[in-house]
C-alpha cells in the first residue's frame, strides 16, 4: 500500500496547535469532555487482552440501540470509525476492484482504498442541487467489477441526509447488483428529524459503521465500531483487526461501555446544544451577503462556499482569517473541493465562540475582496 498524510490530517488544529486558535470552527464533533465530565468509574482493572471482538457488554449496548435481528455478535469494536474503515476498506478490497464512493467525504473514505489501488468511481455532491444524493444516479455507476459501494449519512461535510425510502431503494440496489453497501453513519445519532435505521439491519450485504468520537465528545480514547450481520463477513474483518493490533484497550473500552450506557441521558442534552448552534449559524448566514449555504439536517457541520460572483484573494482569506482574527475553519481542500467551500463545525465551540468565529469570517472575507 502506498500511504500519502491526507491534507486534512496534516493541517488538523491538533497538527496546527490548539494554541495558535482563538475560535475553533474547524472541528466536526461536539466539544471535547473530560474523565470528569463524563463521572466515569474506573475499576481496578486487569490490563490483560481483552475480547479479540471488544468489551462483551459494550457490544450489548450496541446491539440493543441498532435494532431488529442485531445481536452482540455481530457488532465489531475498533479504535475509532477510521480505524473500523481502515479494517473494512482493506479486508473487503483489493487492487483493480472497483468500488462507488461520494464525495466530498471524510478523507479516509477515499485515501485508504486509493492507497489500496482500488478503481474509485467518485459520485461528486453539487451545492447546485441541494447536496442531495440521487440513488438511482448512484446506482447506475455499480459495475459488474464493483465490490461496494460507500455513502455517508448524515453526510460529512455538507449535513445532508438520504430519507429512509431513499436508504432502502439504495440497500436493494446493492443486493441485486451483488455488491456490498458501507454506511458512515457517525452521525446518525445528530440527525434533527427522526433518526434512519442503522443500515446494517436492513440486509446483511450493508456494513454499519459509527463511534463515540463526534456525537459524544470523546474522541481521544479512539472507540469506534463496524455492525454487519454477515457473520462469515465479520469474522473477516475480525482477523483483520487480529493481524493489525489483536484487540483494543481495555482501559477505553470501558470508559466507552460507562459512557454509552449514559446515552439516553446525554442525547436530548447534546440535540438541544448543538440545535441553537444551528440556529446562530443561520442567522449568520442570513446576513452574509459574501457566502450561500445548504442548511444541514444532521451532524454539526456544514459546507457553506463564497459565491462564485465574489471576487477574493482565497491565499490571503485563509491566512488572515487565522493570523489577525485566530479563526480556524476546513478549507475545501481537505475535501478535494475547491477552496471557495469550507467545513463549518458548529458543535465543539461554545456559543459566544461560534459567534466570533463567524463574524471573523465575514471580516476575513471583507479583507481579502477587493
Amino acid at each position: 500500500m502506498k500511504y500519502v498524510r491526507m491534507p486534512m490530517e496534516e493541517e488538523s488544529p491538533e497538527q496546527l496547535g490548539y494554541g495558535a486558535i482563538t475560535f475553533n470552527l474547524s472541528e466536526s464533533s461536539v466539544r471535547d469532555r473530560s474523565l470528569a465530565e463524563i463521572g466515569v468509574q474506573l475499576p481496578n482493572l486487569v490490563l490483560f487482552y481483552g475480547d479479540h471482538a471488544g468489551h462483551p457488554s459494550f457490544r450489548e449496548l450496541i446491539a440493543a440501540q441498532s435494532g431488529a435481528g442485531i445481536t452482540a455478535d455481530h457488532v465489531l469494536v475498533c479504535a475509532g470509525a477510521a480505524h473500523a474503515l481502515f479494517i473494512i476498506a482493506t479486508a473487503l478490497l483489493e487492487p483493480g476492484d472497483h468500488l462507488v464512493v461520494v464525495r466530498p467525504n471524510y478523507a479516509t473514505n477515499i485515501e485508504v482504498p486509493r492507497a489500496i489501488g482500488v478503481d474509485s468511481t467518485y459520485y461528486d455532491l453539487r451545492f447546485e442541487d441541494g447536496f442531495r444524493l440521487d440513488v438511482e444516479r448512484l446506482l447506475h455507476m455499480i459495475r459488474p467489477t464493483t465490490r461496494c459501494v460507500s455513502v455517508t449519512v448524515p453526510h460529512n461535510p455538507t449535513g445532508q441526509v438520504m430519507t429512509p425510502a431513499e436508504l432502502e431503494t439504495l440497500v436493494r440496489g446493492v443486493e441485486r447488483a451483488g455488491c456490498r453497501l458501507l454506511v458512515d453513519e457517525t452521525y446518525r445519532e445528530m440527525t434533527y428529524g427522526a433518526c434512519l435505521p442503522v443500515a446494517a439491519t436492513l440486509s446483511e450485504r450493508v456494513i454499519s459503521v459509527s463511534s463515540l468520537s463526534k456525537t459524544y465528545g470523546i474522541p481521544g480514547i479512539r472507540m469506534g465500531w463496524a455492525v454487519c450481520s454477515d457473520s462469515e463477513l465479520l469474522s473477516t474483518f475480525l482477523a483483520a483487526k487480529e493481524q493489525i493490533g489483536i484487540c483494543n484497550s481495555v482501559v477505553d473500552e470501558e470508559i466507552a461501555f460507562q459512557v454509552f450506557s449514559q446515552r439516553a441521558t446525554w442525547l436530548p442534552e447534546i440535540r438541544h446544544r448543538i440545535a441553537e448552534a444551528l440556529t446562530v449559524v443561520a442567522e449568520w448566514m442570513a446576513t452574509e451577503d459574501l457566502m450561500e449555504w445548504i442548511q444541514p439536517q444532521g451532524g454539526v457541520v456544514c459546507f457553506p462556499r463564497i459565491k462564485p460572483e465574489v471576487p477574493v484573494d482565497l491565499d490571503l482569506f485563509y491566512s488572515v482569517l487565522l493570523h489577525k482574527y485566530g479563526t480556524y475553519v476546513g478549507p475545501g481542500h481537505w475535501f478535494e473541493q475547491p477552496r471557495r467551500y469550507m467545513r463549518v463545525g458548529y458543535g465543539w465551540p461554545t456559543l459566544a465562540e461560534l459567534r466570533e468565529g463567524l463574524s471573523a469570517i465575514s471580516a476575513a472575507l471583507r479583507d481579502a475582496h477587493p
